[in-house]
């Protein structure tokens, strides 16, 4: 057996070709906040566990939304379908507008999903973790809801594009 060779080259931009290579499912999280809906799109969502139900996504330490965004009673949690890649660079640009045009629906408690996904989950932090420069958020699911398309196709984040599946 060869001894494996690797890169030492960490560097950010170098770890972020690297990572881009693996493709993620894209999913907006979102809750009222005071009223107003507040939310981001997170390339980082992944189901953990059935028993517990729980999900996970990871945030930037740096962001200006997660702060008010973990007030939030409930989270809601949309998989984004493969048209909406103009709606995850919104969700992912000026917070004034991240919602403009966008048809939402809220549960009583407050979690936000976006009205055309391929699900939606109502969820509550569980737990956050902190890993560097991100935080690992846990989500329990409290419920679930699936949109009865025929062919659902999840929007696909790789090597820092948006795209979709393609049918084998």
């Amino acid at each position: 057996m060869s001894p494996l060779r690797t890169n030492q080259d960490l560097d950010p931009k170098r770890l972020r070709e690297v990572f881009g290579i693996f493709p993620s499912g894209v999913v907006a999280v979102a809750a009222l906040v005071d009223g107003a809906p507040v939310g981001l799109a997170a390339s980082s969502f992944t189901s953990v566990s059935l028993d517990p139900p729980l999900v996970s996504f990871s945030v930037a330490n740096t962001s200006k939304t997660w702060p008010d965004l973990r007030r939030a009673e409930r989270l809601g949690v949309t998989i984004l379908a493969d048209h909406h890649s103009a709606v995850a660079r919104q969700l992912a640009g000026a917070v004034a507008q991240r919602f403009d045009g966008l048809s939402l629906s809220a549960t009583p408690e407050g979690a936000v999903a976006l009205d055309d996904g391929l699900a939606t989950l109502d969820t509550t932090i569980h737990q956050e973790v902190l890993a560097g420069d991100h935080t690992i958020v846990l989500l329990r699911l409290h419920g679930v809801r699936q949109a009865g398309l025929a062919e659902p196709s999840p929007l696909v984040f790789h090597r820092s594009r948006f795209g979709r599946l393609q049918p084998s």
